[in-house]
């Protein structure tokens, strides 16, 4: 359990609030239960059905009395959650939210207090607690427009919150895309797909394409990649692919893999894709991988693969090439 989770437990534990049936946005397991979660990520999402809780990649339709939301240190993601929240809840319906001071929490209550007026507040774990009562104020616009799929950027894709780089191409994607070969064929798979930046890349440019799976822990990166691919070559798969197998054998595999959990960098996450990728690439098969140039990365590659290369270095990302 997170901190923030921790604090908000204490809130109800406490007597500050008082547990009644409610939905719980970024969900995680707190020691009281009658409540419908909704957890986008699949690992979480996983993790909380295991536990037998009801929980759902996307709560919507219903209205609730309360409404709970653990922030993240995404100020975007906060906003277009409480907005939700805010659309989740019968009048007069509480929403209770809770988030880490390291991840922005105090600068949320003043940004939420400023839009709604807050009820009350309390601080615990290094976290802050705060909720508001539902009356007529409305969300900002900005807000409500963060809170599902709309255009981002300049170029015409469909994102949210929630996504890595929701906003924008990052860089290493873009490196990634540079330096992938146009002779890519058959059989292949984008881990970590996103929005789909690499995705529309691999059919714009690969012609040789027979079946493409994007394939994403965030339930949100697959509402966009449905939205945004829509070449019938092309599936969009909810899949863990580090605990859970892959929907088939491949004869490519592309990935930027992430290696943030919360805020501390973890290498193990890189590392958990790339024994993925070994294990869904058929012998002979090419795995393209882009990761921050300081992870140890190129061991591993060796120990799974039969050889890899480096195919670009820019001081801060590094392009790879293995062979199975």
């Amino acid at each position: 359990m997170s901190q923030a989770a921790r604090a908000l437990a204490y809130a109800f534990e406490s007597g500050a609030l008082t547990a009644k049936p409610a939905f719980f946005l970024r969900a995680e397991a707190l020691p009281f239960r009658n409540i419908d979660a909704e957890q986008s990520f699949r690992p979480d999402h996983l993790r909380l059905k295991q536990m037998g809780w009801s929980v759902v990649p996307r709560l919507e339709g219903n209205t609730y009395e309360q409404g709970l939301v653990l922030l993240t240190k995404h100020k975007e993601e906060n906003f277009a959650n409480i907005a939700r929240g805010w659309a989740l809840l019968s009048a007069g319906g509480r929403l209770i939210c809770a988030g880490a001071n390291d991840d922005g929490a105090a600068s949320l209550e003043k940004h939420t207090g400023n839009a709604f007026g807050l009820t009350d507040k309390m601080s615990k774990f290094h976290c802050r607690v705060f909720w508001f009562d539902k009356g007529e104020r409305t969300p900002p616009d900005y807000w409500r427009g963060l809170a599902g799929l709309q255009p981002a950027g300049t170029w015409p894709w469909f994102s949210q919150p929630g996504i890595f780089s929701w906003d924008r191409v990052d860089d290493g994607s873009a490196l990634l895309a540079r330096h992938l070969p146009n002779d890519i064929a058959g059989s292949v798979a984008d881990f970590g797909c996103g929005w789909g930046y690499l995705s529309n890349h691999l059919l714009a440019h690969c012609r040789g394409i027979t079946r493409l799976d994007m394939i994403d822990a965030e339930h949100r990166a697959i509402e966009a990649v449905r939205t945004n691919i829509p070449d019938p070559r092309a599936t969009a798969h909810w899949l863990d692919v580090i605990a859970e197998a892959a929907p088939t054998t491949y004869d490519a595999i592309v990935c930027n893999p992430p290696f943030h959990a919360g805020r501390a960098a973890q290498p193990a996450l890189g590392q958990g894709f790339i024994e993925a990728a070994a294990r869904a690439l058929r012998p002979d098969g090419r795995f393209y991988m882009v990761a921050n140039r300081g992870l140890p990365y190129e061991p591993i590659l060796k120990m799974h693969f039969a050889s890899c290369e480096t195919l670009a270095d820019n001081n801060k990302f590094r392009v790879s090439c293995a062979i199975r």
